[in-house]
């Protein structure tokens, strides 16, 4: 690791060896902020929106049974009308529970591929897609956790602060085709993940319509005598 990539990174000037006189003025004035910490804190920050995010999962899944057993005790009572109104309140608790899987592995992704950087180009390269992520998990998150979204917005603006100041130490510019189509990928594999693990975690609700079919034929087929 070279002297002026191991101080912007986080591990001071080598021991010994004077920064260059402008240089020394320059920092007087700005103190170079590491980046390493920077990136920690926003791991960090990011680890904690996943775990609320698995807080909320839990009692989600915790309603989700609850209303499943209510809708089978309504099919056992042939109350169609009230296994129809908990069938259609339970849809829409799990497509919130298959989104809050889906945004928590995207976050992985990105606390993943923070934690792997290791030279500043790769800050560049590995934080446009980032932000992408956070943006995209944010603007959904809102109306779960409003909370969560003030915070990934504030992380994203710490990541914003580390490209710029990683491009303006290496000269890299951004790609943003690139960056967007790696974004892309994460939160593609990110909803084939959670689609298939709600299949898994969850029983699949029987038809309503072919529900009353069924009951239909049984009940004529007792009036018939079979």
């Amino acid at each position: 690791m070279s002297d002026k990539f191991a101080k912007k990174w986080g591990e001071g000037t080598a021991e010994g060896e004077a920064a260059p006189f402008s240089e020394r003025v320059k920092e007087a004035i700005k103190p170079p902020r590491p980046l390493k910490p920077r990136i920690d804190q926003a791991v960090g920050r990011i680890e904690l929106q996943v775990q609320r995010l698995t807080s909320a999962e839990e009692r989600f899944s915790e309603r989700d049974r609850s209303i499943f057993s209510k809708i089978v005790d309504a099919y056992q009572k042939h109350d169609m009308r009230r296994a129809n109104i908990f069938a259609n309140e339970l849809a829409e608790i799990r497509k919130m529970e298959e989104f809050i899987m889906y945004s928590k592995l995207a976050l992985e992704q990105v606390v993943l591929r923070l934690k792997t950087v290791t030279e500043l180009g790769d800050i560049v390269v590995t934080l446009a897609p980032a932000m992408s992520v956070l943006r995209r998990v944010r603007s959904g998150v809102s109306q779960v956790m409003p909370r969560a979204e003030r915070e990934l917005g504030a992380v994203g603006n710490m990541l914003s602060g580390i490209i710029i100041d990683a491009g303006q130490s290496t000269g890299m510019t951004l790609n943003f085709e690139a960056a967007n189509e790696d974004a892309k990928s994460i939160l593609n594999e990110a909803a084939v993940v959670a689609e298939q693990r709600m299949k898994e975690k969850f029983p699949e609700l029987p038809s309503i319509s072919a529900t009353k079919t069924s009951l239909a034929e049984t009940e004529t087929q007792k009036s018939q005598g079979y």
